[in-house]
């Protein structure tokens, strides 16, 4: 199966009912496992300082970011870490659906002074995962990302969350990925096998480079190796960095 191909056409499916949460579902299958192995994955890859905010992103739309930023943030709780998810793709917002909260009050709220803090926090039936939802749609989300507000927002979560995992739009289609990588220890980009294109996921590592983000790796999900039992095995790697690959087929 090759890496790359033509990309595939939007799923709204995620829009409608969230994510698929294997992590809560099946926490003992190998696709459970895999999550497991990029969160430590992640922890170790930088040597410079302990990682508390990452962004989750990918080239394209459909590609199957929110799915794996929402497991990793599951996998995080359950290693007895304080973690919150924070939905900043709020053209294609997932997070409320996901773990049945609410998204009258969300980022875009906080951003605009329509909500407090304190409004915002949204506790899971996760012990000790909380979430931000995306909030209302704005009409503007570029510029409210682009603010001063998002790195108040971001330096309050750090003082009281052990880690913070936002879960951005692709970096191909709107400048918001960019700007909020700038603002985080580290980005993570999703890159599904036999749907992503070499060319756009080449120009989202150069999106990512304009902004000097530290680019952690990448997850190849929806990942299927010939010779592995079920959906376990294989690894990806060269100048994207390289974690485990992951079969998954929510957005």
């Amino acid at each position: 199966m090759p890496l790359f191909r033509k990309k595939h056409k939007l799923d709204n499916e995620s829009l409608k009912r969230g994510v698929g949460l294997v992590t809560v579902t099946d926490p003992n299958s190998v696709v459970s496992e895999q999550f497991r192995t990029i969160r430590t994955n992640i922890q170790f890859s930088s040597a410079e300082k302990k990682l508390q905010s990452i962004v989750i992103t990918s080239a394209e739309p459909s590609e199957g970011k929110s799915t794996i930023g929402s497991n990793l943030a599951v996998v995080w709780a359950k290693q007895k870490q304080k973690v919150i998810l924070l939905d900043a793709d709020s053209r294609r917002p997932t997070a409320h659906r996901t773990f049945n909260l609410l998204n009258a009050a969300g980022l875009s709220s906080y951003l605009t002074n329509n909500a407090v803090y304190e409004e915002i926090i949204q506790k899971t039936d996760i012990p000790n995962l909380s979430v931000i939802s995306s909030g209302p749609v704005p009409p503007n989300p570029a510029e409210l990302l682009n603010s001063h507000h998002v790195s108040t927002l971001l330096e309050r979560l750090a003082s009281e969350y052990d880690m913070i995992i936002v879960d951005a739009p692709p970096i191909n289609t709107v400048t918001d990925a960019q700007l909020l990588a700038s603002k985080v220890d580290g980005v993570v980009l999703v890159v599904p096998q036999g749907i992503a294109e070499k060319g756009s996921v080449t120009h989202a590592v150069e999106q990512l480079k304009m902004v000097h983000a530290k680019l952690l790796g990448t997850v190849m999900n929806r990942f299927k190796a010939d010779k592995a039992p079920g959906y376990y095995g294989g690894y990806y790697g060269g100048d994207y960095g390289g974690y485990y690959g992951v079969d998954d087929k929510d957005d």
